[in-house]
């Protein structure tokens, strides 16, 4: 965005434009000239700006997805949240995570390839504790992971991968399986140094602690979709049509769903004390002769009046009316 002038700075510029200290066509030739942006090509960027919105958009709904998936999972506070979203050399990624930390390396089937996701050790041995029944303490050891700690590190974020694949499903049906856990990013060799990544850096609370996690998308794996994260495909994207038979299926099933029916005879009012007292052979009076309507419900709630007899022998009611509540049509 150009400077905005002060109106003290438009009026020292006019003044010099005036005295003749400032030549306008000078100006106007300055405003000519070719303006050169400086490209580094080991920067190289492939991502274009609605692709990078798109990403964006995708990974706050994933982040929104987590938090409700760990405070569930955890049962403690937990925000997710989009913090930055940056595409630069793999190589500068790999240097910027700390020597010892957390790595979970996945397959996202049916994409050629592995991202990886980084989760700061204070993040990571927080979620541990809570799992094991501690407070959520934020212990950093990575270098010493005992095989219990890393099986369970691993079933618990390949849960969350489930809610990254829920998140992509708009744009890709992802299948993301777990393929190891490293704690040292030098052994960790996704790509060559100089291929552009992605990196969506969410910022993360579990309880008392908190950290970055870091997803990282390899341009090569992700190139193949790279034309469905158009925002405008995207934004023209329709909802799926149902399916031929869909409907009459969901029909013939709701048809099947049970549905309990009372017919009331009638209602009374007794004592706790009569009620106690009440013994073999005792009638009960209602509040309603044997002329009046009977009232069916269907779910608790009045629908019909019937009038009582028999049907082969048993008994049964024959619906003479049905009841209209106010607002409601007689098709209801």
């Amino acid at each position: 965005m150009a400077d905005v002038l002060s109106q003290g700075e438009i009026d020292a510029l006019l003044s010099a434009l005036s005295t003749g200290e400032m030549d306008a066509d000078e100006l106007k030739k300055e405003e000519t000239q070719k303006k050169i942006k400086v490209y580094d090509f080991k920067r190289a960027l492939r991502f274009s700006k609605d692709q990078i919105r798109s990403l964006t958009r995708i990974h706050e709904n994933y982040a929104r997805l987590l938090t409700t998936q760990l405070s569930a999972q955890l049962r403690t506070y937990v925000q997710v949240a989009v913090a930055s979203v940056d595409q630069l050399p793999y190589d500068e990624f790999i240097r910027s995570v700390p020597k010892m930390t957390i790595l979970n390396v996945f397959e996202p089937f049916p994409l050629d390839g592995r991202f990886v996701i980084e989760v700061n050790p204070n993040i990571a041995y927080a979620m541990l504790d809570r799992m094991l029944g501690g407070q959520g303490e934020a212990l950093n050891k990575v270098e010493s992971l005992t095989e219990i700690e890393t099986k369970i590190l691993s079933q618990l974020f390949q849960r969350s991968l489930e809610t990254l694949r829920e998140a992509w499903e708009s744009v890709v049906d992802l299948d993301p399986v777990m393929d190891e856990i490293e704690v040292n990013p030098q052994f960790l060799q996704l790509v060559s140094p100089n291929e552009t990544v992605v990196v969506i850096s969410l910022s993360t609370t579990i309880g008392e602690a908190s950290g970055m996690m870091n997803i990282c998308l390899p341009h090569v794996v992700i190139e193949s979709i790279l034309p469905k994260l158009s925002i405008h495909l995207w934004m023209q994207q329709k909802k799926k049509d149902r399916q031929p038979g869909e409907l009459s299926a969901l029909e013939k099933n709701l048809k099947q769903a049970p549905l309990d029916v009372i017919v009331e005879l009638g209602q009374s009012q007794i004592s706790i004390a009569e009620f106690l007292q009440l013994g073999e052979n005792d009638v009960i009076e209602l509040n309603q002769t044997i002329d009046d309507p009977l009232l069916v419900k269907l779910g608790n709630e009045p629908k019909y009046y019937s009038q009582p007899g028999k049907v082969k022998g048993k008994l049964a009611v024959q619906i003479t009316d049905s009841i209209v509540k106010e607002g409601e049509s007689d098709d209801e």
